[in-house]
């Protein structure tokens, strides 16, 4: 097998547990007596964690190796999901949603850093782009299987003593321990002499995040790319959370809405993986950055759609619509990352952008719940796609002239997609 195919086969592993949850993430702490506005608060839970811990785990990535973040954050992400399956107060959640967080915080990065890294020193740099994309599309196919499994689960109901809405949890659960699995045998990885000396690995990880925050603060593209974060993380939670709350009152019933998100679910996710295998393509005819701006500034469009449709049929095509450019996006943003950073400090700068984007989703997660609250979701649709529009200008910002700062990590035929 290859490296691209061990590649894919461990992102898929790891996004199909996601889609199971698809389409009762948020319906179940509701179901279960929550408020949109406590659903809000779960959510930013998860956020403040991974603020708090994505730095170190990105630096202890970056340190001692790419492999043992994965399995530590399967490990998380299946004491989560248990612990969601039966959860029964606010406090519960929150503390289900904790565990989310650090699953989130050690899973950002370090799969897609060993892979970049392995192609890289294998001669392929300019197959990178094609590797990010080609997973995109993985993640869409992985994403709409559990989703229809996950919507299935719901409908079928096997386990009697247990709410329909909290059985995909518990099919993540065991997904998650094939994921383990999976991850011990294929992630293969050389990191020379700093391989099993994990005391001079925690030691390096505090150096490797200043290095990192360096990297970052002398070079005005990736501080620009970093910022779009904040409104990535903020008007995804508008597609992301509240399509499952606004179709359950569109249609009147919950239980109806949990069934068939797992169908649409994993019709959007199959167009969104149509959309990443669509990026080299792309990336022929225009530059990594017009093609940015391009797709952003339709997922917002089609998210103020989705706010403003006023029937399950209206919101539904624009939903599929959003997902259309959402996983071609996620690649392009990708990949420009991984252009303005070298190896040694990949999963750090990961991290960072990812720790950018979730506080981001936490206060998108509280403020829009607020406002789907006091006024209506549909209003809270339109206001996160307004935000995530807004991003598109930060994609034009350029490399100051060779000498003005020091130059770009790696080469800018890294981030040219040339």
């Amino acid at each position: 097998m290859t490296l691209r195919h061990r590649f894919w086969l461990l992102t898929g592993l790891r996004w199909l547990s996601t889609g199971l949850l698809l389409p009762v993430y948020a319906l179940l702490p509701l179901d279960r007596g929550l408020s949109i506005a406590e659903l809000g608060a779960v959510v930013a839970v998860q956020g403040i964690v991974v603020l708090l811990l994505e730095l170190p785990t990105g630096g202890f990535a970056d340190s001692l190796g790419r492999k043992s973040p994965v399995v530590a954050s399967a490990v998380f992400a299946l004491a989560s999901y248990g612990m969601f399956a039966f959860a029964d107060s606010l406090g519960w959640f929150m503390a289900a949603s904790a565990l989310a967080g650090v699953f989130r915080a050690l899973d950002s990065g370090p799969l897609n850093a060993w892979y970049v890294d392995e192609t890289i020193a294998a001669g392929g740099r300019e197959t990178v782009a094609a590797g990010i994309s080609g997973a995109g599309t993985v993640v869409g196919l992985s994403l709409a299987l559990g989703a229809v499994a996950g919507g299935g689960l719901v409908a079928w109901h096997p386990i009697a003593a247990l709410d329909a809405l909290a059985t995909p949890f518990l099919a993540a659960a065991a997904l998650t321990l094939v994921q383990i699995t999976a991850t011990l045998l294929l992630m293969r990885e050389d990191r020379d002499a700093r391989a099993g000396r994990l005391l001079a690995s925690l030691r390096q990880t505090p150096r490797n995040i200043v290095d990192g925050a360096r990297i970052v603060a002398g070079n005005r593209v990736l501080r620009a790319l970093l910022a779009v974060g904040l409104f990535l993380g903020f008007g995804m939670v508008g597609f992301e959370q509240f399509m499952p709350i606004r179709l359950a009152e569109l249609l009147g019933r919950a239980d109806l809405a949990g069934t068939m998100m797992g169908p649409v679910s994993a019709a959007a996710w199959g167009i969104s993986a149509a959309g990443a295998a669509a990026v080299p393509l792309l990336l022929r005819r225009w530059s990594l950055p017009a093609v940015a701006v391009a797709l952003v500034a339709i997922q917002g469009a089609t998210v103020v759609v989705m706010g403003l449709a006023a029937g399950p049929l209206g919101l539904i095509a624009a939903f599929c619509a959003t997902y259309a450019v959402h996983s071609a996006f996620g690649a392009v943003y990708e990949t420009m990352l991984h252009g303005e950073v070298d190896g040694g400090h990949r999963a750090t700068v990961l991290s960072l952008a990812s720790m950018v984007l979730q506080p981001a989703g936490s206060l998108g997660a509280v403020v829009l719940g607020l406002l789907a609250t006091g006024a209506s979701t549909g209003l809270a649709l339109v206001v996160a796609g307004i935000v995530l529009g807004l991003a598109a200008p930060l994609f034009l910002v350029k490399a100051k002239p060779a000498g003005a700062t020091a130059e770009p990590a790696v080469e800018p035929a890294a981030a040219s997609g040339t």
